[in-house]
């Protein structure tokens, strides 16, 4: 069977892809190995769907090559999909910082791409493995206007396709038991293209020395605080879990952490601690320390954290009131609470993870096109290029923006 255009993953880029190239004319197959589409759309956001960002900047992107995904985002913008988003009547609301959350499910959102599909008269065909993809101009195996051939099985039945233009939108290798798998890199692998090493992004910290026990004995407990690392600097909720931290600050930070890395945690964003204490030593001289820190966390929080901090300073035992403190031990009490010198001893790994970062060296692709610059007729799209957004609807967004950039000239 011969269509003009082959995509490999029924996610959001490759389905962003097939509606539009099918609006082209183009006909158009999409294959999938799961057995439903767009798993991660339908779990993403919570079930709500982040679907992109009122904010959208090629800044929020990690990527070896900052200048790739200004193309892209630039021609389909987060406007364009809220467009699609608004002829659909779906309802939506802004979150944060320009997060948009649909109101009623994720399902709105993948149903609308799949009813873009359908008028453009797109095939969606699920449970299809791919057993091997043939580069039949090399191999002279197709007819005339065919580029490659596929052979796959669904069912225990072989089927042999061929296309001119051929998606790869397989994803990244994060969440694994929605069905994530490296194919897409096998695939730029088999047709010689570089690709970078990956590891999960937007993922929660894990811990594994004493801090643990705090972790854990804090775990469903969350504040407002800023990491620092590598010269990235978030604010947002940190949340603790009985394996480490996480919540949506430590997830921003882990794309930009590294193995052994130090990050910055100010505990009190809002507060210089050093100069209250001594003001409030001087006012209240009887308080507590922990009723002290107690007015910015809870005080559960403050108890844990006073004695995980303070153990070693005070190994008689923590003073009393602040009356009982010198200066010297107020500033190393500041310097606690303001800049906490965590080292996560990892990750939760693709697990949990929200992307992968890494992947598909974007110097081997056309930022206009997403045809790969040594492989005629060959695309890549969405997570699977070395392009990671921040969170925040940035992932979703750059799906639509490259899926709707190759869908161009398939």
């Amino acid at each position: 069977m011969q269509y003009d255009v082959i995509i490999i993953g029924a996610g959001a880029a490759g389905l962003m892809c097939a509606a539009i190239a099918g609006q082209r004319g183009r006909s158009v197959l999409v294959l999938d190995h799961a057995n439903k589409a767009g798993k991660k759309i339908l779990m993403s956001g919570g079930g709500r769907c982040n679907f992109t960002n009122y904010y959208v900047e090629p800044d929020r992107y990690l990527c070896r090559n900052p200048h790739f995904s200004k193309s892209a985002l630039s021609r389909y913008t987060q406007w364009d999909f809220i467009g699609l988003v608004d002829k659909h009547g779906i309802p939506y609301h802004e979150k944060q910082l320009g997060e948009l959350f649909c109101d009623n499910k994720s399902s709105d959102v993948l149903e609308m791409l799949l009813n873009e599909c359908e008028q453009a008269g797109v095939k969606v065909q699920l449970s299809t493995s791919i057993d091997s993809i043939v580069d039949a101009a090399i191999n002279h195996t197709a007819i005339e206007s065919s580029l490659y051939q596929l052979n796959t099985t669904k069912e225990g039945a072989q089927c042999k396709y061929e296309c001119e233009s051929l998606v790869i939108a397989t994803g990244g290798l994060s969440i694994p038991t929605l069905g994530a798998t490296g194919f897409g890199y096998q695939i730029a692998e088999q047709f010689k293209l570089k690709t970078y090493a990956t590891r999960a992004g937007l993922v929660p910290f894990t811990i594994t020395n004493q801090l643990k026990t705090v972790c854990t004995s804090l775990s469903g407990s969350s504040c407002e605080v800023t990491m620092e690392c590598n010269g990235q600097s978030f604010r947002g909720n940190m949340l603790f879990t009985h394996r480490g931290v996480s919540g949506p600050v430590v997830l921003q930070i882990s794309s930009y952490w590294q193995a052994g890395n130090t990050v910055t945690v100010n505990l009190l964003p809002d507060v210089d601690l050093a100069q209250v204490l001594r003001e409030t030593q001087h006012e209240r001289p009887k308080l507590s320390l922990k009723k002290f820190i107690a007015q910015w966390l809870t005080q559960k929080m403050s108890e844990q954290l006073v004695e995980f901090f303070l153990a070693d300073l005070f190994k008689q035992g923590i003073p009393k009131t602040l009356a009982e403190l010198n200066a010297e031990q107020m500033d190393f009490i500041a310097a606690q609470f303001n800049s906490w010198q965590l080292i996560p001893s990892g990750t939760e790994g693709y697990r949990t993870a929200e992307v992968t970062l890494g992947g598909i060296d974007t110097d081997e692709v056309s930022s206009k096109t997403m045809m790969a610059k040594n492989q005629q007729g060959l695309y890549f799209i969405g997570e699977v290029l070395d392009v990671t957004g921040h969170l925040g609807g940035f992932n979703f967004q750059w799906a639509w923006a490259s899926g709707w950039a190759a869908a161009q000239y398939v």
